[in-house]
């Protein structure tokens, strides 16, 4: 908003008064415009909790679920009412089964998707070891130290003490030498390392599956078994000094070091830990010779305003006994609610033409799934297209995902750079950095591709690409070197 402001200043000097006016223009956001930008930032989940917070705040606001619409006709012809008396009661003609099934389910609010169970990395690892080789006699032993671990898949107690306990729990005498020995094959099941007592056995116990030929590994073993504390403390100079390495040498060894898991039961690198699932925000359909665009879950349509409250605020404005307060009250409540509505409507009007834009452009690839059909866009194309700021465009496609045919798209991997290729068409550099992975996982693993090899063979391609770009999009894509992937394989 722009606007004007004179200001007056009265100066005495001399006996004399003065006066001075000056003009200023200046821009500034209203309040209810910043959280309408807040607004478009948040994905389905996130809206979703905020619409929560908004009805539990304000009682002008209200949600129209559907067990709302057949509430409005309970007292029509064709609709069964309840029982009226003890006679319609207890001589009625429904199955006693389905009165007591409805009292466990509400069949009219049944979850959209099924809840995934989420296995406890425990219960495999007992399952596991009933195909071990070992007597079934000895199954509790592995049960008892598997309870044992912490949540993070370590044996925090030393082998004397858990013989102890189970000595003294079984009435058996359990040597902690055989304590040992199971705690090893306990290590070699899924998930690795279950039952390592800290961080630093776990790491060396990875490193140990390794090429012991290669020299950043060495190194690495030996900094954890005689320098452990060094590398915590971050002492990269005396590390340097004590093992003789170079800059270079210290960096390949603390990169591999920086890839190792530290806990068996990571949810992160656990594949049996179920994988969050992603509730997209855009669906896209293949019907044919069209994609047919909606939203995920349109939420404006289920917002309206209290009637009661609406009659409230009318009752209020008329009577001359509502103090000015309940007055300003009531009409405040009803107006955020009203904002509050139109904002949701704003935003996924909003959110649908700019997707409707990204769709026209990227056609190809979303009727096909193919990354090399994939062309370059950035904001600005969509802002010019849809008539918005490029703002506006970047909250709307944040964080948000479509559903597509061939998979869940994030709105911010669309927007790519081009490059001009030899025959002079755009290409994205999504579609250059797919080419480079395909021809690094494809060279042989003891001689790999320099960039400067990189370049030639992308020229080869018909794309021609400085050498410094080619090292920008292998960074991108977590690519070592070709020194280091050598040392690696």
């Amino acid at each position: 908003m722009s606007y004007i402001i004179y200001i007056f200043l009265y100066t005495k000097s001399d006996n004399m008064l003065k006066q001075v006016q000056t003009q200023k223009q200046q821009h500034t956001i209203l309040p209810q415009q910043i959280e309408l930008l807040n607004l478009f930032h948040l994905n389905t989940l996130e809206l979703e909790q905020r619409i929560q917070d908004e009805l539990s705040e304000n009682p002008a606001l209200e949600e129209l679920n559907s067990g709302d619409e057949a509430e409005t006709d309970k007292f029509s012809k064709d609709t069964i009412q309840d029982f009226q008396g003890w006679d319609e009661y207890g001589y009625d003609d429904i199955p006693d089964y389905k009165t007591e099934y409805n009292n466990y389910l509400n069949t009219e609010k049944v979850p959209d998707r099924p809840i995934a169970e989420v296995p406890d990395p425990r219960d495999e690892l007992k399952k596991q070891c009933r195909f071990l080789d070992v007597p079934e006699e000895k199954h509790y032993l592995f049960d008892f130290i598997i309870d044992s671990l912490n949540e993070s898949g370590f044996l925090e107690q030393d082998m004397d003490e858990l013989a102890s306990q189970i000595s003294f729990k079984k009435k058996v005498w359990i040597e902690p030498e055989e304590l040992e020995g199971i705690v090893r094959r306990l290590q070699e099941l899924d998930p690795f390392g279950a039952g390592c007592g800290s961080v630093q056995e776990y790491m060396l116990l990875q490193l140990k599956r390794m090429n012991g030929k290669r020299p950043d590994v060495r190194h690495a073993i030996g900094i954890l078994q005689e320098h452990f504390q060094d590398l915590r403390n971050c002492n990269l100079e005396k590390l340097k000094k004590q093992l003789g390495l170079e800059d270079d040498e210290i960096r390949i060894v603390l990169n591999l070091l920086a890839h190792l898991s530290t806990r068996p039961f990571n949810p992160e690198t656990n594949a049996m830990q179920a994988n969050p699932s992603i509730l997209p925000d855009f669906t896209i359909l293949d019907e044919g010779d069209e994609l047919v665009l909606s939203l995920y879950r349109q939420r404006s349509s289920n917002l309206h305003i209290s009637q009661s409250w609406m009659e409230m605020v009318q009752e209020a404005s008329k009577s001359t006994n509502t103090d000015r307060s309940t007055r300003q009250y009531l009409r405040s409540k009803l107006s955020s609610a009203q904002w509050f509505i139109n904002a949701v409507q704003q935003r996924e009007s909003n959110m649908l033409r700019i997707m409707r834009a990204i769709l026209d452009i990227q056609y190809d690839y979303f009727k096909f799934g193919d990354i090399l059909l994939l062309k370059p866009m950035k904001l600005k194309d969509i802002a010019d297209k849809v008539k918005v700021d490029i703002s506006t465009v970047s909250r709307l496609t944040c964080n948000k995902y479509a559903e597509t045919p061939f998979g869940t798209v994030l709105l911010k991997d669309l927007f790519t750079e081009g490059i001009v290729n030899q025959e002079g068409n755009n290409i994205s550099n999504r579609v250059i950095q797919n080419i480079i992975g395909e021809v690094i996982e494809a060279e042989d693993k003891k001689a790999p591709y320099t960039d400067r090899q990189l370049v030639t063979i992308l020229a080869q391609k018909g794309y021609s690409i400085a050498r410094r770009t080619v090292a920008k999009y292998r960074e991108l894509m977590n690519i070592p070197v070709a020194q280091v992937r050598g040392l690696w394989n």
